[in-house]
């Protein structure tokens, strides 16, 4: 996407990585090898020192293992005994996992020396990276097996026991180090699994996790198979509860016995192949730019299930049970097919075996995704919901399709870029409340009230929306740790608000009925009604055939938000019993700052129909001089991108005319001199107006207007045509001729400079209007056709510019490109669906876009090949080289149709809006990664008055008096431009607003002393920047501006100063020299002028009388 030379700089985005690159990369070191030096010098870049570290843990970790190993056991004695006796002695509250157990339990308590304590983990492994948020050291201690009985495994009993073991440890642990802050917290926030953390007040030590576990090999893994049910408290093993499987309670006691198995594995993958650390802490980043943790709350894959998968791929898991995975490969080519492993297997719905002699397969199904590890029989997925492998899986497959695409945004898209971000990853958010009572909501798989809540959640939302939504994913609410001080209580569970996002399919989402199962298959026709309840009906198709539907199209008006919302709103009432104040829908208030509704694409239609009409009636016409070539639209009304929808008919007609282009056969008729090829192109233009009138008669009325009346080189003309339904288009004719003349007037030596420059401007715009905009609107009808959501994304955005008052240097045209590049180029993400994301994503893009040393390339035909970017990269180094300072070219987009990257951007905009542009991109980014949903739309709509120096409001009253209801009746002031006749008196066309008048009138005085900004026509202010480096100088022939004396108080002081800086020279006994310099400098200064911005401002005020009618400056002084 960018194309730039290699440089080092700060991303924060999040992971505090100084990135080599930056998202674009160099040309000449594109490709495969380029990936994988750029991955080399990311791991040197995140690589963790463990020196220092390790000084301050290490003392620790021995400390606790000693004390630990010295307590002192004690007899078993009843839980309600041992329980009071601890909580009694330390202060300190039992975390047992709920249902807490009876007071009247038979089970024995006791304590007794672990086998054994060790270092598991990342620490052990070496696999940390300096930017990891939750860095820990895992100390696991190995309880004995004399503390337990035959079948602890049934009903709790062992994670009770557990439990008791770390609060005794605990307990003793905190009398020995006052200076150490504990903590009790879940591990992977696994309700049945509390831990230890101690905390040390020094920042260099990491925390320290205090993890019991059980022997080795200890449970029965005949009795935990995922389909044993192993909690029947108060149920016969005949009644139907007890039948109920319990896998993750189960998989979650033989992962108890499995720490050190794993640990051995991982090491002797570490040892087999020598990349397999290195890839490890690749996919670390890769998980944590995407919010992906171990932690059953965020996604339940992290880095542990990362390395265990490659180290099983290392060993089987192809089709005949051979390795996927050589120990060959590098850390970047392991990533990779690990990364495709992820995207093509089929996670979500297959059952994937591991290994040699598995158990029968049977004995393996549940619901939650399956990757079985036979070797040591667990499920390394257990902790993952069905949302978040989902997730997972998008996320890979989003992630090759930036390995498959051009290789110069694959670095930062996969490693650098923060994925994670709601707003700008999903189409269609919202929040729901967790209800309090768990009735109807708990099972009894110990998983608690949240994930069974929302696995019920999903599976409703999942078929309910059905293909509309192309991914569901909940993200659940963090639960808190604890701390271990005297007097506090295991927190209870705060039952807050899930946040659900959704991708949509715009095409599938906008359909306003659901068709189910044909009437005659009475069994899913019965499960459709009894679903869908009520709303449910009988819907008839032409040919007879009946099928049952439910019937959305009374909010069709609202497009798919409304149709999804209120689906939602709807199945969530009927099947969850949530009320509408238990969901709150987030991206509403856009509407309020731009609406964007589906019949918007009504008027663009009528609008395309319209030209269709007028092509064809020009193409009919007889007795032109030349046959008509090609009729181009190249207005944003016929693409679908302005910024308000075209709307026009008989009473209001159209007042901004639609663009187009004619041009002609190509012929040796047309004379050889630009002022008269502009005469012929009149003629021609004459000739349209009255053979269209001439053939329709009474339904067209035409108007020849003047471009450019003051130079007779430029385009001089064009015909206005005005349709009785109130269409109206702009013709302007193209000369082939006129180009050649041009491109040879440009290059003749001969002539004097500024007729080179004139012609090389001249030669910009004609190919501007004639060449580049007719392929740029036939791109973007294009992509608005192929993107549903592009055209309304483009018309957020150019709001966006307006509202901080920034179109007014940024071409149309290019803030498409911005979109289109958004869209072509989406990673991290998918492509947008919805108008909130593309603009989310459009601002991304220009956040990280260092138009310094990059150019854009927008491939929009995907056919750019390698040299051709090499060819706009050296280009880029050229123009920098020429114009360090970019006085001339600032930014550079290049697109397939123009490689030369000037376009768009050769008359600005400057270095400071350019810089301005940036800032605010930023800031939007900021407020979407720190504040989320809870984000105001309307915020990043509002502009910062406060920066500006000068503030020009204007009257309100002029700018709506070119409204269209009263334009519609507005007539010439001259009677014989007054129409009347069948069609009664026809609106005038503007041929330029008010606004835009007087500010190009504005930049052409005072561009010198002050930087104007304005937005679109219903702006009713003007900004303004004075220029810093006119503030103060000496006086000089044509000064650019109005300038005074600086003031007398000023000089007085000035004076002063100069006084006591004789006086001191004359103590200091300085040189001649020197004395005479300073004298000199301040006889500049006393000469020096400023400039005089109340007579500036004055004038401004006079030249815009009748429409400026108030001057603000932050210095009230200067207020007129």
């Amino acid at each position: 996407m960018f194309q730039g030379t290699a440089k080092r700089r700060k991303l924060d985005d999040g992971n505090g990585v100084d990135a080599s690159r930056s998202s674009g990369f160099s040309t000449t070191t594109a490709g495969p090898g380029a990936f994988v030096l750029e991955t080399e010098e990311l791991l040197k870049e995140v690589e963790f020192n463990y020196t220092e570290p390790s000084n301050h843990a290490d003392p620790i970790l021995r400390d606790f293992k000693e004390t630990i190993e010295a307590l002192e056991p004690h007899e078993p004695l009843p839980i309600t005994t041992a329980t009071a006796q601890l909580e009694k002695a330390a202060l300190i509250t039992i975390p047992y996992p709920d249902p807490k157990p009876a007071k009247d339990s038979p089970y024995k308590l006791s304590f007794e020396k672990p086998v054994r304590v060790d270092v598991v983990g990342s620490w052990a492994l070496k696999t940390n990276i300096k930017s990891q948020p939750d860095l820990a050291v895992d100390m696991i201690v190995a309880m004995p097996e004399s503390i337990f009985q035959e079948k602890d495994y049934l009903n709790m009993r062992y994670f009770y026991k557990r439990a008791y073991y770390l609060s005794f440890i605990a307990a003793e642990l905190r009398k020995s180090r006052s200076d150490v802050e504990f903590a009790f917290d879940h591990l992977h926030a696994n309700m049945l699994l509390p831990i230890l953390v101690a905390r040390v007040k020094d920042p260099k030590c990491p925390a320290i996790r205090i993890i019991p576990c059980a022997p080795e090999g200890y449970f029965p893994t005949s009795k935990l198979t995922a389909i044993s049910n192993c909690i029947r408290q108060g149920k016969s093993e005949d009644t139907e509860g007890a039948k109920v499987p319990t896998p993750f309670y189960n998989t979650t006691l033989k992962a108890e016995s499995q720490f050190l198995p794993y640990k051995q594995l991982l090491h002797k993958a570490a040892k087999s192949c020598a990349a397999f650390k290195d890839a490890c802490v690749l996919g670390r980043i890769w998980l944590q730019q995407r919010g992906f943790s171990s932690n059953i709350r965020r996604g339940g894959f992290g880095h542990f299930e990362w390395a265990a998968m490659m180290a099983l791929l290392l060993q089987g898991g192809g089709r005949k049970g051979e390795a996927v995975l050589s120990p060959s490969l590098n850390s970047a080519q392991l990533f990779k097919v690990t990364l495709q492993y992820i995207a093509t297997a089929n996670l979500q719905k297959k059952l994937l075996v591991i290994g040699e002699d598995p158990p029968d397969l049977e004995t393996l199904r549940q619901t939650m995704p399956i990757l079985y590890d036979a070797a040591r029989g667990i499920n390394i997925l257990y902790k993952m919901s069905p949302w978040s492998i989902a997730m997972l899986t998008e996320q890979a497959k989003w992630s090759l399709s930036v390995l498959k695409d051009t290789p110069y945004e694959q670095f930062h898209s996969l490693f650098i870029a923060k994925a994670n971000q709601p707003l700008q990853m999903f189409d269609f958010l919202l929040s729901i409340h967790v209800p309090a009572s768990k009735e109807g909501f708990e099972s009894t798989d110990c998983k608690g009230l949240i994930w069974d809540f929302s696995a019920k959640l999903y599976n409703t939302l999942k078929r309910a929306l059905g293909e509309r939504a192309r991914l569901i994913h909940i993200t659940t609410p963090e639960k808190p740790e604890w701390s271990l001080a005297p007097g506090s209580k295991l927190p209870k569970e705060k039952y807050k608000s899930l946040l659900v996002g959704i991708v949509i399919d715009p095409l599938k989402a906008s359909s306003g009925r659901e068709y189910g199962p044909p009437y005659e298959n009475k069994s899913e026709a019965a499960r459709f009604r009894e679903f869908w309840g009520d709303k449910s009906d009988l819907w008839q198709f032409p040919d007879g055939s009946m099928v049952e539907s439910v019937d959305w199209t009374e909010h069709a008006y609202l497009g798919f938000p409304g149709i999804c919302e209120a689906i939602i709103r709807y199945i969530l009432k009927l099947r969850l019993q949530l009320d509408e104040s238990d969901l709150e829908f987030y991206g509403g208030e856009m509407s309020k700052v731009l609406p964007l509704l589906p019949s918007d694409k009504v008027g663009f239609d009528r609008a395309k129909q319209a030209f269709d009409i007028l092509e064809r009636d020009i193409r009919d016409l007889e007795g032109l001089p030349l046959h008509v070539k090609h009729v181009a639209p190249v207005g944003t009304d016929l693409r679908r991108t302005s910024l308000h929808t075209p709307e026009f008919n008989f009473r209001k007609p159209l007042l901004e005319p639609m663009d187009v282009v004619v041009s002609f056969e190509v012929s040796g008729k047309w004379p050889e001199d630009l002022p008269a090829i502009q005469r012929a192109k009149t003629a021609f233009l004459l000739k349209i107006g009255s053979s269209l009138e001439e053939v329709k008669e009474e339904e067209v009325r035409t108007r020849l207007g003047l471009d450019n009346a003051a130079r007779g080189d430029g385009n001089l003309s064009f015909l206005n045509v005005i349709y009785e339904n109130g269409a109206s288009f702009r013709i302007r004719v193209q000369s082939d001729l006129e180009e050649a003349l041009l491109d040879r007037q440009r290059r003749d030596q001969t002539a004097e400079r500024h007729v080179r420059t004139r012609a090389a401007d001249l030669l910009a715009s004609y190919k501007r209007m004639y060449i580049n905009l007719p392929l740029h609107n036939q791109a973007i009808s294009t992509f608005c056709t192929r993107f549903p959501a592009l055209s309304s994304s483009i018309r957020l955005t150019k709001h966006w510019f307006n509202s901080h008052k920034l179109s007014c240097y940024f071409k149309e045209e290019l803030i498409e490109l911005f979109v289109l590049q958004a869209f072509l180029k989406p990673y991290p993400w998918q492509t947008p669906s919805s108008a909130t994301t593309g603009f989310l994503r459009t601002l991304f893009l220009l956040s990280r876009w260092d138009w310094r040393t990059e150019a854009l390339v927008v491939d929009s035909s995907d056919e750019l090949s390698t040299s051709q970017r090499f060819e706009i990269n050296t280009r880029i180094q050229a123009w920098r080289k020429t114009d360090p300072n970019m006085n001339r070219l600032v930014l550079f987009v290049a697109t397939s149709y123009d490689v030369t990257g000037l376009a768009y951007t050769q008359d600005g905009p400057s270095k400071v809006v350019a810089t301005r542009m940036t800032t605010l991109a930023r800031s939007v980014c900021k407020i979407v990664k720190e504040q989320g949903v809870d984000a105001s739309f309307r915020s990043l709509f509002q502009p910062a008055l406060r920066d500006y120096d000068v503030m020009l409001h204007l009257n309100t009253r002029v700018l709506k008096k070119l409204n269209q209801e009263e334009a519609a009746n507005r007539r010439s002031q001259f009677k014989n431009l007054d129409d009347r006749g069948p069609m009664g008196p026809t609106a005038i066309p503007v041929p330029e607003h008010p606004t835009q008048a007087l500010l190009r009138r504005l930049n052409g005085l005072y561009d010198s002393p002050l930087l104007f900004f304005h937005g679109g026509a219903d702006d009713a202010i003007i900004a303004g920047l004075w220029n810093p480096e006119l503030l103060q100088r000496r006086f000089k022939a044509n000064m650019p501006c109005s300038l005074r004396p600086r003031k007398l108080e000023k000089k007085s002081k000035r004076r002063m100063e100069k006084a006591m800086r004789q006086a001191k020279r004359f103590a200091d006994k300085s040189s001649s020299s020197s004395s005479s310099d300073d004298e000199a400098a301040d006889d500049d200064e006393d000469r020096a002028f400023e400039m005089d911005r109340a007579g500036v401002l004055a004038e401004i005020a006079r030249l815009g009388a009748g429409l400026v009618e108030g001057v603000e400056t932050k210095d009230s002084t200067d207020s007129i």
